[in-house]
């Protein structure tokens, strides 16, 4: 088993800025697949001239996390996938400790990392033996491909948020398993998977999607009664505060509880996940 039975999958969305500082850390030996979801012709054009071992895929539009990585994971032609944030550094001994957890373990259809968020190697559960869990976060999965053909990828109606856990309900309802092995070392920033420019035009998408995917993700694995249930006190919480914003005339925090609002009330009423930063051309 080496690292060329493995390809890593980026779905990225401009992330110009911190998706190079994550391919640094990439050994230059493992392919990559860059999904970025735009048409940006020149960013694809500079990443894969600088990173040689990059190929970079134009969506032509901003089709979402889920369907990102479906997109770069249905072009990988190995063995295993990793699934990785933009916002994400490998350590020297990243890919060569998955690997090993990999042939060690067997029987597996996931694996996730210890999460670092120091950039410092030390943590107190380096050296433990990697364990069963019932979901890993989305920021750094490692796929036995082969485990997936009766399950498919992730489900792309989820814009953002909660796919990652939608997969391992659905790994686990198969009987498959998932580990999480401490030895394994990501550093993840967290947030940061943009560039800054366009902060609050994500932190809108990300209030909007949160609350979305929050009742379908319920609704999907609990019914729409039970679903309703689960939120209806987020959507009391959020019509109080947008009044409260509205009448301390303070327009953002107005706009974000604006966002929640819609983003839940379109997802009980059954809409797609449509909504979509606005970018300035």
């Amino acid at each position: 088993m080496s690292i060329k039975d493995l390809t890593i999958v980026i779905t990225s969305f401009r992330s110009e800025k911190v998706i190079r500082e994550c391919l640094k850390y990439i050994d230059e030996q493992c392919k990559v697949i860059n999904v970025e979801n735009s048409d940006d012709k020149g960013y694809k054009n500079k990443i894969e001239k600088d990173f040689k071992n990059v190929q970079c895929i134009l969506t032509g539009s901003n089709l979402g996390y889920g369907k990102g990585n479906n997109i770069g994971l249905n072009e990988v032609k190995t063995k295993y996938a990793l699934i990785l944030n933009p916002d994400t550094n490998l350590f020297p001994n990243t890919l060569e400790n998955f690997l090993i957890s990999a042939a060690r373990i067997l029987d597996w259809a996931i694996i996730g990392p210890n999460l670092n968020k120091k950039s410092s190697k030390h943590d107190f559960f380096l050296n433990s033996a990697p364990k069963e869990v019932k979901t890993v976060k989305g920021y750094a999965m490692f796929l036995n491909l082969s485990q997936f053909k009766d399950i498919g990828f992730f489900d792309e109606n989820f814009f953002i948020y909660l796919e990652e856990i939608d997969l391992c309900k659905r790994v686990m309802k198969k009987g498959k398993k998932i580990y999480l092995d401490p030895n394994i070392q990501v550093f993840h920033e967290g947030g940061k998977s943009h560039d800054s420019s366009i902060n609050f035009e994500m932190e809108l998408s990300r209030n909007w999607h949160w609350m979305w995917s929050t009742f379908y993700f319920n609704k999907k694995h609990k019914g729409f009664a039970r679903a309703l249930v689960i939120v209806l006190p987020k959507l009391i919480s959020s019509f109080f505060k947008y009044l409260l914003f509205f009448i301390k005339r303070d327009q953002e925090k107005k706009n974000i509880y604006y966002n929640r609002i819609s983003g839940l009330t379109n997802s009980i009423a059954g809409k797609n996940s449509w909504y979509r930063p606005k970018m300035q051309k």
